[in-house]
């Protein structure tokens, strides 16, 4: 608050500071296209992390977080003297943000350090794991980032209790602010605005309440129904991109470790990190119940283990579940929570902190949910009598769930990388250089008769499914020609299928010495330099390959299909968010800067008539036409009163936003034609090249 006095009036008003978005907050949102700016990267535009991250000793730091995880520290003392289930849950609620359908969350840039992720219930705590890990990122400092480590740390834990892992990738580059994801409106925590219908999940949030990663322990809103648990477990998993099998193996396989914490009442709770003090220093959840950690830590409110042997890889965990019949009970914290009705295994668990003493185990509604549901029962009882197939399906599943979304292989580093190449990475074969005359191919694609923009639009739709959140989609496989991404509607027209044709006899005629994927972009960048007069030379580098089906998963592979796609003026039937905050957010996919976007845009639009010049930008900005909005989409143009076109939102943001009009008018001024041509080839380039992790 502060005090204002009016210099023509005199009278003194009591007012809030204001911001752009409170005065205009339907004004659209640029700032995604502006994140990680180099300005807040204190490593600066040389630091090279894969170069840093092969000088790493990976067996030495493993062993620093080996022996952390038995030296208790005072401060926060290790459950059963072991830190290893405590590493597990941070490095799966870091990994378990991931969702398929936008590809956001995930553990690849370490934001779990940032709000709000390190501030929701369900991470409570977990603070202090990333505290008792900072002597070791420290120790190591540029050659490991908190994204790995964490994950890393996950592992570790894991090998340290017994387990074999799948192995360990890294590669996960820090970012160095919070980002911008929608993790839904709710304005509480715990709160669910996000279903309607018959409990319909809105997309793409795959939580079901704010604050959480992944379901509520206690059932749906805290309704202790294991099969109502079981249906949000599966919806939500699906949306993590896991299935049955490997949902059950998360599951049995993370609460094998470990125990919950709910020993006292919630209100002993202080804020969480960000909320907290500045006196904590990062840290939150401060408890004033007993000695406000060990055996008086309050968390997530379900107080004890699953096991009798929570520091142990073994399958007690099932063979718990299914031994015994099941009684609901409240935590001391007052959550709903479930423990034997034989009254023999009272006593079978012993405490984390105190000698001698003992409890019964427990067990959540989400639990029970693999025990009660149909599918889930008879893929645990699989896991209950196979014990060495369980162990591998946790491995593969935990696998993917800490490696999602660092997309394909070619990007993992460090010894312990699989060699196996899994479906889920989208997998392509490896690229083996070959003599080819690339001048000799472009002069033929330009003398074609296929128009230019034919070769444009078709090497655009192919490159522009890229999605920068979890590196997947691009040209790179050539997965246009495949399912499911031959029947997309941007895909499945005569322009597309035309322009394949001619591409694939000419790919028939150069006989192996340049893949199809090559091909498809090399034609697109011959186009440009036709349509430019040959006053631009835009890059090209070959080295991708062709990925044939049985690469591709296709289920998998659906959810990069482009709902709208400003650049080609394309919005899916039945879509009512605006197209221009569709624009800004397929530009932030493709890590445009609002520059990009606008260079881009306006090159894309002359292109349809087989130029590039700055026309369209020129025409945006001449306030010759009048516009009529004829429907959701859809605005008509004249000029003294007779029709000349028809224009969309996408169209007319350029000229109505204020920000994107002084892009706009320097590439519209007269002497910038050929820097509007240099820095469209430029941008152009940088979009076939998103997933060319090879030469990066």
């Amino acid at each position: 608050m502060s005090e204002v006095k009016c210099p023509y009036t005199g009278k003194t008003y009591t007012t809030e500071a204001t911001t752009n978005k409170d005065w205009w907050p339907n004004q659209l949102d640029l700032s995604p296209l502006r994140k990680n700016s180099s300005k807040s990267d204190p490593m600066g535009e040389d630091f090279d992390y894969a170069k840093e991250f092969s000088s790493l000793d990976l067996d030495a730091i493993k062993a620093d977080i080996d022996t952390l995880l038995t030296t208790s520290q005072d401060w926060w003392p290790a459950d059963y003297g072991n830190y290893g289930p405590f590493f597990i849950r941070m490095a799966w609620h870091s990994a378990g943000t991931y969702r398929v359908t936008d590809g956001r969350g995930g553990a690849g840039e370490g934001l779990h350090r940032f709000a709000p992720q390190n501030s929701w219930p369900d991470n409570g705590n977990l603070d202090k794991a990333r505290r008792l890990l900072w002597p070791i990122k420290k120790k190591y400092g540029k050659k490991i980032s908190w994204a790995d480590l964490m994950i890393l740390a996950g592992n570790v834990a894991l090998e340290n209790m017994g387990f074999k892992t799948f192995g360990f990738g890294g590669g996960r580059e820090d970012v160095w602010e919070a980002d911008d994801t929608y993790w839904g409106s709710e304005k509480e925590w715990l709160a669910d605005n996000r279903y309607s219908g018959d409990r319909e999940l809105e997309n793409p949030l795959a939580a079901v309440q704010m604050g959480l990663i992944y379901v509520n322990p206690e059932g749906p809103n805290g309704n202790p129904d294991p099969l109502l648990s079981a249906r949000d477990i599966r919806e939500t998993f699906a949306r993590m991109a896991m299935n049955d099998e490997e949902t059950v193996a998360l599951i049995a396989g993370g609460h094998a470790f470990g125990k919950a914490h709910g020993a006292g009442d919630p209100s002993h709770v202080g804020p969480n990190p960000e909320a907290a003090p500045i006196e904590e220093q990062g840290l939150g959840w401060k408890n004033s119940f007993g000695k406000g950690n060990a055996e008086d830590t309050i968390t997530s409110g379900i107080e004890g283990a699953w096991t009798a042997t929570p520091t142990k890889w073994d399958n007690s965990y099932l063979k718990t579940l299914f031994k015994y019949d099941w009684k609901q009970v409240k935590s001391p914290a007052g959550a709903t929570q479930w423990i034997p009705t034989d009254e023999s295994a009272a006593n079978l668990v012993p405490d984390a902190h105190i000698e001698g003493k003992f409890h019964a185990p427990v067990m959540t509604t989400a639990d029970l949910a693999l025990k009660f549901d149909p599918e889930y029962e008879k893929i645990s009882r699989r896991f209950l009598e196979d014990f060495d197939y369980f162990s591998d399906q946790f491995a593969r599943a935990w696998f993917k769930l800490t490696h999602r979304d660092m997309g394909p292989i070619s990007r993992y580093l460090g010894k312990e990388v699989p060699s196996e190449e899994l479906i889920w990475q989208d997998p392509v074969p490896e690229y083996v250089p070959v003599k080819i005359d690339i001048e000799s191919v472009k002069n033929e694609i330009k003398s074609s008769k296929i128009p230019v923009y034919h070769f444009v639009y078709t090497a655009w739709v192919s490159a522009s499914t890229f999605r920068k959140t979890d590196k997947r989609g691009g040209a790179n496989g050539s997965r246009i020609r495949l399912e499911p991404q031959n029947t997309w509607e941007t895909v499945n027209n005569d322009m597309v299928w035309g322009t394949l044709t001619y591409l694939e006899d000419l790919h028939e005629r150069l006989a192996g010495n340049m893949s199809f994927a090559d091909l498809v972009v090399l034609a697109g960048c011959a186009a440009i330099e036709k349509a430019s007069g040959e006053s631009v030379s835009v890059p090209f580098t070959p080295g991708r390959t062709d990925a044939t089906q049985e690469q591709t998963d296709i289920e998998s592979f659906k959810v990069l299909e482009p709902v709208s796609d400003g650049f080609i003026n394309y919005l899916k039937d039945g879509v009512t968010v605006p197209a221009e905050k569709l624009l800004v957010e397929k530009a932030n996919m493709l890590d445009l800067t609002p520059v990009e976007l606008v260079v881009l845009l306006g090159g894309m639009r002359t292109l349809t008539g087989h130029n590039l010049h700055t026309g369209y930008l020129s025409n945006i900005l001449s306030g010759r036409f009048s516009w009529t909005q004829v429907s959701e989409n859809k605005f008509e143009g004249t000029v003294d009163g007779e029709p000349t076109g028809s224009a969309t939102r996408v169209d007319l943001i350029i000229g109505s936003n204020s920000e994107l009009r002084a892009i706009a008018e320097v590439y519209a001024s007269d002497d910038s034609q050929q820097k509007f041509i240099n820095d469209f080839a430029k941008v152009w380039n940088k979009v076939m090249m998103l997933d060319r992790f090879d030469v990066k």
